[in-house]
């Protein structure tokens, strides 16, 4: 166990150090350079961008590999746990309960049209399922839970980020302003439209807080951060089933036989199902007696939340480090461009379903 240690210890040191690089440079950004409370820059997003230029601009001793490994693999999985600490049923309820059915349509079409393009443009299978959970989830987050369940490796998960990250990067910057135009003020509308049709949480609050700050409306950015943590939930429901449903296709036609379903689902998804039913349960016991799971009080409570928070991105901060720089710019060449054109079409979706939506609800007169 010592000597598996000091394997392992280089890399992820290595790892750890870029990802805290990642971490203050997100705070940076926003909060020195645009004056935010929050940065629109996603530190996962960064973690793995100094990974790639590390990684691609040097080589990398042998040393690091292991530790490397592990940080893509058991690093990354606990991170995926912690992150389900963020989702508490109830303080999202109330908006959440609105906010289903247009989760559910946006959901739902764009990973039909996602798959439906890759199909057509024939990219990799791999390729499209991730793209499809990128854009209509979460984002890089859930491309990272979703990679291990189809298999994919590291230059189509490198790949799949860069794609949905360069879309919801241009969302955050036009659609709060396009949104404001869109729904004539209506914070409500605008905070389900940026929470549903931006990808990454960090992004939409970055939009968020730029709408909020440029047309003194506070309520979009709370509307927008609940919706998104709804619309981050059906990560329970929709990553075992893209995975099973891939693995099952490629086993019938490479292997011809059946498929368990439970067998696709990691164990890891469990562990994030079980922490947010932890935060649940602990909210509830506070809301109801003052007391978290008969052992804490208000303040201790939501400082493990905030410790576990912080673990969940330090922790994916360091896979996604390791995961740039596992990767090789190069064999990114011959995915080709067609990816990318299915991302916009997915990201321009999105948001088309999430405005038609508000609009078919009418929601943007409530």
């Amino acid at each position: 166990m010592y000597g598996l240690s000091l394997k392992l210890f280089p890399g992820v040191l290595l790892s750890a150090l870029i990802a805290l690089i990642g971490i203050y440079s997100s705070r940076y950004i926003g909060e020195n350079l645009l004056g935010l409370e929050k940065s629109p820059i996603s530190p996962i997003i960064l973690s793995i961008a100094i990974g790639l230029i590390i990684g691609n601009l040097t080589k990398l001793s042998d040393s690091f590999i292991p530790g490397v490994n592990f940080s893509m693999k058991f690093i990354l999985r606990f991170g995926i746990v912690c992150l389900g600490i963020r989702l508490g049923i109830l303080d999202i309820f109330e908006i959440g309960l609105l906010s289903i059915p247009l989760i559910v349509a946006c959901l739902i079409i764009s990973i039909i049209i996602v798959n439906l393009l890759a199909k057509i443009l024939k990219i990799p299978p791999k390729m499209g399922a991730l793209i499809a959970v990128g854009t209509s989830i979460c984002g890089a987050s859930a491309i990272i839970a979703a990679s291990p369940s189809i298999r994919a490796n590291k230059e189509e998960v490198t790949y799949a980020i860069a794609n949905i990250t360069i879309f919801g990067m241009i969302a955050m910057l036009l659609y709060p302003f396009l949104a404001h135009h869109l729904f004539s003020g209506n914070e409500l509308a605008v905070g389900l439209f940026i929470g549903t049709s931006i990808h990454e949480t960090a992004q939409v609050a970055g939009a968020g807080l730029i709408y909020a700050e440029h047309y003194g409306a506070p309520k979009a950015i709370d509307v927008a951060t609940v919706v998104k943590l709804v619309r981050n939930t059906s990560m329970i429901v929709i990553i075992p089933a893209i995975g099973f449903l891939y693995l099952k296709s490629q086993n019938a036609i490479e292997e011809k036989h059946k498929v368990s379903i439970f067998s696709m689902v990691p164990i890891f998804i469990l562990g994030f199902i079980l922490m947010g039913l932890i935060r649940t349960i602990g909210d509830y016991g506070i809301k109801e007696t003052q007391i978290a799971l008969m052992m804490f009080n208000s303040s201790s409570w939501e400082q493990i939340i905030a410790v576990i928070k912080i673990c969940a991105e330090f922790s994916l901060a360091i896979a996604m480090a390791a995961v740039g720089m596992s990767a090789n710019i190069v064999s990114l060449k011959e995915l080709g461009i067609k990816p990318f054109y299915v991302g916009f079409a997915a990201a321009l979706c999105v948001g088309l379903v999430s405005y038609f939506g508000i609009t078919l609800f009418n929601l943007n007169n409530l």
